[in-house]
């Protein structure tokens, strides 16, 4: 069959528009898909602080009871409801890409509810068994934040978003500790809190350790691990004094430093993470 040159400068230029489209087309989904994947590494962030949040909050009510820096506790206190009333805001928007899927949705719902019956509680002064009752309904917030961080982790097809909920975690760590602390001087720990503390502190130093090792971790957050390790001797150095004044004060102002650390370290690597993901 004769082809005339023109049909062929023609069907040339047609297979060009169509390669065109087509490379349009891919670079469209994947900016797409980044896109997506960098709102989920700041949602594993914003219900992962949940977590700490919620410990956070039980810790500074707890150190009211006590007497401990009660300007400060109130402080904190403030801060920390603050904190999780924005980060529900801002997830209850859903992702730039749509609506969350219905079970991260009935998650949040669940979590608005955690919160609801905490900031009823935390309206009473505190006294022995209302420092109970805190306790008890912030570990209920904290096992939701932690399914709903979870199961937002699926969602991502990046790898290192479980780097994300880790690193988040030592936040959690960090005032569940504290926390615990505050509990047994209250004489409000459980028989198993002891346990629960050397675990928690065991798990805190291994992921510490572990953290330098990673290729994504930059000189920028290996700068800040650094101070993460100075600021954790401090706090353990507290942990293991006994729950007298002088303690439940060094444990107070140390845990507030750790955390500022941790949170910190938790944004940066959230930064290196969507820079891999850009």
């Amino acid at each position: 069959m004769h082809v005339t040159p023109c049909y062929r400068g023609h069907r040339a230029n047609r297979r060009a528009v169509v390669r065109g489209a087509a490379a349009m087309m891919l670079m469209s989904i994947f900016h797409s898909s980044a896109q997506a994947q960098m709102a989920l590494a700041s949602a594993i962030n914003r219900t992962a602080r949940f977590r700490a949040l919620s410990q956070r909050i039980a810790k500074a009510y707890c150190q009211l009871y006590l007497n401990v820096q009660p300007a400060l506790a109130r402080d904190v206190l403030v801060s920390a409801r603050h904190m999780v009333a924005a980060g529900g805001e801002e997830l209850a928007k859903g992702l730039n890409t749509g609506p969350w899927p219905a079970d991260i949705a009935a998650l949040l719902g669940v979590i608005q509810k955690h919160v609801d019956v905490l900031n009823s509680l935390l309206t009473m002064p505190p006294t022995h068994e209302s420092v109970r009752a805190v306790a008890l309904q912030v570990d209920k917030f904290l096992i939701t934040a932690n399914t709903t961080t979870e199961t937002i982790e699926k969602l991502s097809a990046a790898g290192s978003a479980r780097l994300l909920n880790t690193v988040g975690r030592q936040r959690m760590l960090s005032q569940r500790l504290a926390k615990n602390y505050f509990l047994v001087a209250a004489k409000l720990g459980e028989t198993s809190t002891p346990q629960q503390m050397n675990a928690d502190a065991a798990e805190f130093k291994s992921t510490l350790s572990s953290l330098a090792k990673l290729p994504i971790t930059t000189a920028n957050i290996r700068s800040e691990l650094t101070l993460g390790e100075q600021q954790w001797v401090f706090f353990e150095a507290a942990l293991r004094n006994k729950p007298d004044e002088s303690g439940l004060r060094n444990v107070a102002t140390a845990s507030e430093r750790l955390l500022e650390v941790m949170d910190k370290l938790t944004g940066l690597y959230e930064v290196a993470l969507k820079d891999v993901l850009g």
